[in-house]
């Protein structure tokens, strides 16, 4: 059978391209305009406040960063006696200064007073809320991938994984959606690292780790270092973690809750980055799966009771799927048969 590992370790090949945040003035900028719009949409004509709030309308639709902005300066404007602006900021007639070319200066002075205060305070917190990095990266069947991060961090994604990157002035977050990546975090105690799945939740300030989203549950993993697991929610609730993981230890994550604490060895942790596949007492369901993600030609696992109640401990080389099926029938009640397109089926030994 052959192993299709269409991208080396590495390569960006089929990753999404990074998404930069723009620059903090190009935001200032979105903010000014936002509360422009909003000044109008509050004063002056009615023909002029209905152009405004339709306008306001369509540019927040176009992307988040436009809504966020809209939000900002519309708290803004009603923490403040807004009146003076209204008159300032009426969209001018025909022939005169675009709009555009007001000034935050003139804005401010619109203000004035602790009106100013207000909304420098309220822009100031918007700009600390946005992200000052952020990329998306996936992996399709086949593909490993590491990407490094502006912080000297490491993100390494195994086959059929997506995951989200968001860097923020007091945090680093990584939105796994599904998939495995291994995490090489530079130590920034006040920028904390957290990796986030649909089942909990893990902070690290300076470790190697991996984190996997599939199969009903998040699986935590340690190489060195020590991290912080929450079930659920994560610690913006307040709450103290659900449990600590040091190095050669591991925990799952899913809809039961948190599972007991297993050892796990440090060198099996994200051991497809050097093209192997770690089972420890593994679910056959879950490791035929685990191949499947690296394979043109997937293996089938017969719709058999007898085969779901199987486990499988041991380390097998990826570029090398037929040394892993025919070991198999050694190790475990099965066999291993050939369907007529040529695909592995494994079945119970009769």
């Amino acid at each position: 059978m052959k192993d299709a590992l269409s991208t080396p370790a590495g390569s960006l090949d089929g990753a999404l391209p990074a998404r930069r945040r723009p620059a903090e003035g190009s935001a200032r900028k979105l903010f000014e305009h936002a509360l422009l719009l909003v000044a109008r949409q509050h004063g002056g004509a009615p023909e002029t406040a209905a152009a405004a709030q339709a306008e306001l309308t369509q540019w927040r639709q176009a992307n988040a960063l436009h809504e966020a902005a809209a939000q900002a300066a519309l708290r803004a404007w009603s923490a403040t006696e807004a009146s003076a602006l209204r008159e300032t900021v009426a969209r001018p007639a025909a022939g005169s200064a675009p709009h555009a070319r007001r000034t935050r200066r003139q804005i401010l002075a619109a203000f004035g007073g602790l009106g100013a205060a207000v909304l420098v305070a309220g822009g100031a917190r918007w700009f600390w809320r946005q992200p000052v990095l952020e990329l998306a990266l996936r992996t399709s069947r086949g593909q490993r991938i590491a990407h490094p991060l502006p912080d000297g961090s490491r993100l390494d994604l195994a086959a059929r994984t997506a995951v989200e990157v968001a860097y923020f002035r007091d945090r680093r977050e990584v939105r796994l959606a599904g998939g495995e990546i291994r995490c090489e975090v530079a130590h920034d105690p006040a920028r904390p690292f957290f990796v986030n799945t649909e089942w909990g939740r893990v902070r690290v300030l300076g470790t190697v780790f991996s984190v996997s989203a599939r199969d009903g549950r998040m699986h935590v993993a340690v190489a060195q270092g020590r991290v912080a697991v929450w079930v659920g929610q994560g610690p913006d609730d307040g709450r103290a973690p659900d449990i600590e993981l040091g190095a050669g230890t591991a925990v799952d994550v899913g809809a039961q809750g948190l599972g007991p604490r297993a050892a796990v060895r440090p060198g099996d942790v994200g051991a497809w980055r050097q093209g192997w596949l770690a089972f420890d007492d593994t679910p056959l369901p879950e490791a035929v799966a685990r191949w499947n993600d690296y394979l043109d030609r997937p293996m089938e696992l017969a719709d058999e009771p007898a085969l779901r109640g199987l486990r499988l401990t041991g380390s097998f080389p990826l570029r090398d799927p037929a040394t892993f099926l025919a070991s198999l029938p050694s190790v475990l009640p099965v066999r291993v048969e050939r369907t007529g397109s040529g695909a592995a089926l494994i079945r119970p030994r009769r």
